[in-house]
């Protein structure tokens, strides 16, 4: 039983190495398209500047009720709903995201002089705190992730069975943590909590990211004045929910708090530092589906319109 087992995963494994490797040659080649920025802000605005940043599988059109919610409650905001890596093309590297949207959100911070605020949503969350951790340049005010993996994803959700069907979560690691592996998005951010030191070793983005080499990944990042964080239990997507919240399993399964992470008692990019001065606001909110959140009044109400003021 053993040997047709290992058998098994062999095959999986195998298939799965050839599936990343034709998504990898079919997407490699995008451009995102143009910039629309004109390079001009209404300075008048009793508001900061908003940016939106879209998550995996989705575009700016997805977005586009968050925008409204914001005109409502803000006339007369300027909202900037970011485009680019839409659909498939959020499998891309989450560097090369990071690098290529900085320069679309970048003119606009440069043109806001009171700053920007910014909210972007699940993978798109990732990829904001990647620009904010590497952009010393960078004004934002306020920084919205909007159910968000920011520990890390691990488990099984739709979107995963969408990239590998009939995978098996705990053989995943196999594919994830390899030099191939890693040319997908996911891959970046899986955090499997019993593979810790592949997961060191062959993270090309989240274990940077929380645990930096340069120390101007925390100073850059604790420029912002707010870090809002939103999720809860019901969303379906993000594994384990509260990884929204910078909390994530041990190797027992068990979720230890953001306040036990590592990145944080190390102080590692900032959190502490942003907590220690009440700079972090949490929002757990139980029973919106993952798709919800960005187009749900009552979240809108009490999470994000208070922190737009």
């Amino acid at each position: 039983m053993a040997d047709i087992l290992t058998k098994s995963l062999g095959f999986l494994v195998g298939g799965l190495v050839l599936l990343l490797a034709v998504m990898s040659y079919y997407i490699s080649s995008y451009q995102p398209p143009p910039q629309d920025f004109n390079g001009e802000l209404n300075q008048d605005s009793k508001y900061r500047p908003v940016i939106i940043f879209h998550g995996i599988f989705s575009s700016s059109s997805y977005m586009e009720d968050l925008v409204a919610l914001i005109h409502s409650d803000f006339n007369g905001t300027e909202v900037y709903n970011i485009d680019g890596y839409d659909a498939e093309y959020s499998l891309l590297p989450m560097w090369r995201q990071v690098n290529e949207i900085k320069g679309r959100m970048l003119p606009i911070m440069q043109n806001a002089k009171d700053g920007v605020n910014l909210i972007c949503f699940s993978q798109g969350g990732l990829v904001c705190r990647g620009i904010l951790e590497t952009t010393p340049e960078h004004n934002v005010h306020t920084f919205v992730s909007l159910s968000s993996p920011q520990a890390g994803q691990f488990g099984e959700s739709v979107y995963l069975d969408n990239i590998f069907p009939d995978h098996a979560t705990d053989g995943l690691y196999e594919v994830l943590y390899s030099r191939l592996g890693q040319d997908i998005s996911v891959a970046n951010y899986w955090r499997d909590p019993y593979q810790w030191e592949l997961y060191k070793e062959y993270s090309s983005f989240l274990y940077p990211l929380n645990h930096p080499s340069d120390s101007s990944h925390k100073t850059n990042f604790e420029r912002i004045e707010q870090l809002v964080l939103i999720g809860g239990p019901g969303d379906g997507v993000i594994t384990p929910w509260q990884s929204s919240q910078f909390a994530f399993y041990d190797e027992n399964e068990i979720i230890i708090d953001m306040e036990n992470q590592m990145y944080f008692e190390k102080n590692t990019f900032g959190l502490q530092t942003l907590h220690s001065r009440g700079a972090i606001h949490s929002h757990i909110i139980p029973g919106v589906q993952h798709t919800q959140w960005h187009g749900n009044k009552d979240v809108f109400d009490c999470c994000i319109a208070p922190y737009l003021k």
